[in-house]
């Protein structure tokens, strides 16, 4: 046995997986409290701005928008601008007609999500699409719930079913993964500036003070 360049076939990369982002509401965040408002906000637009500006193929979906949830944060639909919100009467998104035609339209058989709340609008769609053959990824930064107890449960329940966990910064940089791709570099670098927190300051003051840049 020998090692090759070749990354392993458990990275996500942009041409593979679909995103669904789930019930990102403002009556589904009132009673989330298992991540800070806030941070919860920045890390699904981290996602969604990373998911437009590498094209991959992406489900919105909410639940009784009109008449209870209210609408999805602005964050994502500012990011994905004219994409279609499926709206939905079921908490569990895999048995809505709707989402079910765009998964099979759409094709692929890896699938990465997150929203609210972890215990019922993620465990649902993510248990139902591992029974049925699909590979599942998770970005449990990008989720939350209605306690601390909430969310890891049932981020453990979804892990020990087969589920792959993930952060929401962790999805950008895997879905760049080289700094020499030149073609994806200024639009990653700059939205872990305005979202990626800590380290966005830090890509900020090394370019500012030296002018550094990763891979050059």
């Amino acid at each position: 046995m020998s090692a090759t360049t070749t990354p392993g076939k458990l990275l996500v990369s942009p041409r593979d997986h679909t995103l669904i982002m789930i019930d990102f509401q403002s009556q589904m965040s009132f009673a989330t409290k298992s991540i800070d408002a806030v941070l919860l906000r920045n890390n699904a637009a981290l996602v969604a701005n990373a998911a437009a500006g590498f094209g991959v193929s992406t489900i919105l979906t909410t639940v009784a928008e009109k008449t209870f949830s209210g609408p999805m944060f602005s964050e994502i639909t500012d990011a994905l601008p004219g994409q279609k919100l499926l709206d939905r009467t079921s908490m569990n998104t895999w048995e809505d007609a709707a989402v079910i035609e765009e998964v099979n339209r759409i094709g692929k058989k890896r699938l990465v999500m997150c929203g609210l709340w972890t215990s019922v609008c993620i465990v649902g769609p993510a248990l139902s699409a591992l029974d049925q053959g699909f590979e599942v990824y998770v970005i449990a930064d990008a989720c939350g719930d209605v306690s601390d107890e909430a969310h890891e449960r049932a981020m453990d329940r979804m892990v020990q079913a087969g589920v792959r966990p993930m952060t929401s910064l962790q999805y950008m940089l895997e879905l760049q993964r080289d700094w020499a791709r030149t073609e994806t570099y200024e639009m990653t670098t700059g939205i872990a500036k305005k979202f990626g927190g800590s380290y966005g300051l830090g890509i900020i003051y090394a370019k500012s003070m030296f002018g550094a840049s990763e891979g050059h």
